[in-house]
Parts: structure tokens; sequence; C-alpha cells
């Protein structure tokens, strides 16, 4: 049976139904084009909470890198007030999805910070501003996610 923690953060109910019955799946691009009509580069679904881990890892570097702001990725324990949007707490958040092609370093999340059973998806926006990464808000809830793709 899958782990249904990654990070020391539960995965979501709905998410966990779908892994266990093999249907978390990429839903296609135009659908994920419809959803996230500014997330442009190509998205591959991590496929189960192991890899969620491993892919998740890269986020740590990031946000222990005092000199890589570029990707708004921190630790929320070490700053003095709650990060929020469009910061990512690695500390709170799961990468779920991944580009596709390696070095495009986008990526959809999990963040925690507002519903740790039911948590937002936030994805990484390098088109707005190509000089600095800004994470923003794809569905209020995983579940809502996961009707929006028809998963």
């Amino acid at each position: 049976m899958a782990s249904s923690t990654v990070r020391g953060l539960a995965l979501p109910a709905p998410l966990m139904s779908l892994l266990l019955r093999e249907l978390w799946r990429h839903p296609g691009d135009a659908v994920l084009a419809e959803v996230i009509p500014w997330f442009k580069d190509p998205l591959s679904f991590v496929s189960d909470p192991e890899q969620m881990a491993y892919a998740s890892r890269s986020m740590d570097m990031s946000a222990d890198d005092p000199h890589s702001a570029f990707f708004r990725q921190a630790r929320g324990s070490r700053g003095a007030a709650p990060l929020e949007l469009p910061w990512l707490d690695v500390e709170q958040a799961v990468l779920i999805a991944i580009t596709r092609n390696p070095g495009d370093d986008g990526a959809l999340a999990l963040d925690h910070r507002t519903d740790p059973s039911d948590p937002r998806v936030v994805g990484s926006d390098f088109r707005t501003d190509p000089l600095l990464c800004r994470w923003r808000v794809v569905a209020p809830t995983f579940s809502g996610f996961a009707r929006s793709v028809g998963l």
C-alpha cells in the first residue's frame, strides 16, 4: 500500500484514492491548458508518494540557498512572519506535477498552509515575470483540482 504521507504531510484522501485505484494520471495537455492557461510548459504528474518525496527534495535546495530567491521558496519555520503567496513554504508543500522537459523548473504543489486535509494546488509562474518565479493558486482545494481535470 502506498504511503499516505510525504515529507511528514498527509496526502489528501481524494489523491490517495486516485493513487490506490491507479487513476492519478495526466489528463492531457489540452485539459491542463484549459484549467491552467497561464502555465505553458508541459507537465508530468508524479506517479506515487515515493516519487513525490523525491521530486519535492528539489525545493529544499532552493529554500536553503540564500542567494536563490528566484524560485520564491523558503522555510516558513525560519521566518519572522508566515510565508504567503507568491512564496511557497517548502515545509508545507509536496510536488504533485513537474515539468516534462528537464531545466524548465516548473511544478504544481499541494500547499498545506490552507487546509491540511484538502490543500490548495499552486503552480509556479515563470511567465508573468521572467526574472522571478511567482507561486499562484491553481485550485483552492485538491479535490476541486481533481474534478476540474476530470479525475
